[in-house]
Formats: C-alpha cells, structure tokens, sequence
C-alpha cells in the first residue's frame, strides 16, 4: 500500500507539533540563565520521585498489573495504592490490525476511573514493580484521557521501599470518584502516519533489539522484524541499572543521537502500547512531545500490504 507523502510542514502541522523554531527557543531558554531549575520542573511535571510522593496531599495512587493477578491484594503496595488491571482496564478488545492492547474506550475507561475513586482535578500518581515499563502505559493513557496532573513514579515501587517509606499489604476501598474524562489529548499516529513519520520525522521502536531485527518466523505466528525506517531505541535505556530513569542530561544525548531532539516530529511504537509510552515520558521530560503509535507492532504487523524489515538497520 503507497502512503501519499506529505512534507514536514504539513505533516507536522496535522499533527500539531511546535514549529523548529520554537522547539529550539524553548532550548535555547533551558540551557540558559535558570535552565536547570526549567529541566528540574519539567522533569518532576512527568517523573516523581518516592520523596516527594511521600509529600503530597490527596493524590491518588494507582499500581499498574499487568495482569492483575490474585496474589495482588497481599503484596506490598503504597499505602492507598489502587490496583489497576493493564489488560481490561487501560486497553480496550484487540485483534487483527487493532493490535492485542488498543486504546480503551473512553466511557469504559472513565467508569474504571471513577471505581479507583479518582476525583476531578486529582493529581494521580501511577507505579509498578518493574521500574515504570508498564506504569508508563498508565501514565499515557491516563494523560490522553484528560488528566492534567498525572506522574510517573521513578523508580517504581523499589524506590519507595529504598527511601525507607512504609508499605502494606492490604488494598484500599476507594469512594467512587467523580472524574471526567475526554479522549484525544495526547497525540496519536495511525498505521498510515507511522509510516510516513520515517520520511518526515523519526520513528522510534522501544521492543528490544532482537525483535526489531527480526528473523525467521514460525508458521501461523506473526511477522518479526520492524517498520521501514524504524530506528531501535529500546525502553529500557531509559533506565539507569539502579533503576529510576536516567538523568536528563543522559536521556538528552540518548534521544539527540537517533534524531529525536525537537526538530522534527516524533513518533514512538512498541509491540503492543505498552513499553512505547516509556519512549514518550522520557521525551516529555525533556520537553519535547511525541506520537503514539498505539497498535504497534502486533497492529502493523497483522496486515499483510504492511512491509516489513528484517535486520538491523532502518530500511
């Protein structure tokens, strides 16, 4: 299938992104006189840290499972913590080319949210066990929904215990919440977009390396490899060996070497959603917004006139 092309200009301005020349002004402010302090509150708008969560008062938290399982009511948790279930909660059916964890729908995800208890206006912060590689899908969707004030706690629940903060091992019983929610606020691609973005932007895929590069594929199981022009940028190098993600200044040169630093448009897939988000908080934390391709891998790679490449490199 052949995507007319568009230019940069036009693509850029479908998809509401800020002009080259405000992207570099905003730089150019950041690396200036009180720059430090602009990066550290940008930094803490998507990023908290166990401490300062520890501060906040009437914030709602939620623990993102994926799945959630039976044993999840017992294991430590955040006092207050709310389990959310990934797969039924923060994703709607999938299937064929609407990928295994499409966006949900948003009645669907408001009436989950007002069972968390969630209250409009509500700073929420969201957690995980395994240093926000799936806390970060409740990050975005959260944010697409409508919710101004959504956090992404670095680090994950490892943190919090390292700060020497309690834990229990009972889950809380939330008011219903009275919160409000709207798709569409946070920038989504298509099939269509994705693969335009390489020619007028960058495409990151956050799987890890081997399956971007692909390979052999067993019969009647889904193609491997990744879209034309996709450059490797997997999520978990994002994260520091300690854990929390790493430093701006490091998350910065990360991004400036594939091509992702303002200039142009970004846009970000993954296998099924879910590890793409980390890709899209670590940009947002550094001031830079990017695309979702929410279907991801397993939407693309369910149509058979989608091409796909095989190796390590782009094309």
């Amino acid at each position: 299938m052949r995507v007319a092309r568009m230019s940069r200009a036009e693509f850029a301005h479908r998809h509401g992104w800020a002009p080259v020349s405000l992207v570099v002004a905003r730089r150019g402010r950041m690396s200036g006189q009180g720059g430090a302090m602009d990066e550290q509150g940008q930094r803490a708008s998507v990023l908290v840290t166990a401490e300062a969560v520890a501060r906040l008062d009437g914030a709602a938290i939620l623990a993102i499972r994926n799945p959630r399982g039976d044993d999840d009511a017992t294991r430590p948790r955040i006092p207050g913590a709310v389990d959310v279930d990934l797969p039924s909660e923060l994703a709607g059916p999938g299937g064929g080319t609407r990928g295994s964890r499409p966006l949900p729908e948003i009645a669907a995800l408001q009436a989950a949210a007002r069972r968390w208890g969630l209250r409009q206006g509500q700073t929420v912060v969201v957690y995980d066990h395994d240093r926000g590689l799936v806390a970060a899908r409740g990050w975005w969707v959260l944010r697409w929904a409508g919710i101004g004030d959504v956090r992404l706690l670095d680090g994950g629940l490892a943190a919090w215990v390292s700060a020497g903060l309690p834990v229990v091992h009972r889950p809380p019983q939330p008011a219903p919440g009275d919160v409000v929610l709207s798709p569409g606020h946070m920038k989504v691609l298509d099939a269509n977009d994705a693969a335009a973005m390489p020619r007028d932007g960058v495409l990151l895929d956050t799987r890890v390396r081997p399956n971007y590069i692909g390979g052999a594929t067993p019969a009647g199981a889904p193609r491997r490899g990744h879209i034309p022009g996709a450059l490797s940028a997997p999520a978990a190098d994002n994260f520091t060996e300690a854990g929390p993600f790493a430093d701006a200044a490091t998350l910065r040169h990360l991004y400036e070497a594939l091509g992702a630093d303002g200039s142009r448009p970004i846009g970000i897939y993954c296998g099924a959603g879910i590890s793409a988000a980390v890709g899209v908080a670590a940009l947002a934390s550094l001031g830079l917004d990017a695309a979702m391709y929410p279907e991801s891998w397993s939407g693309w790679s369910a149509d058979p006139a989608r091409p796909v490449v095989v190796g390590g490199r782009p094309e």
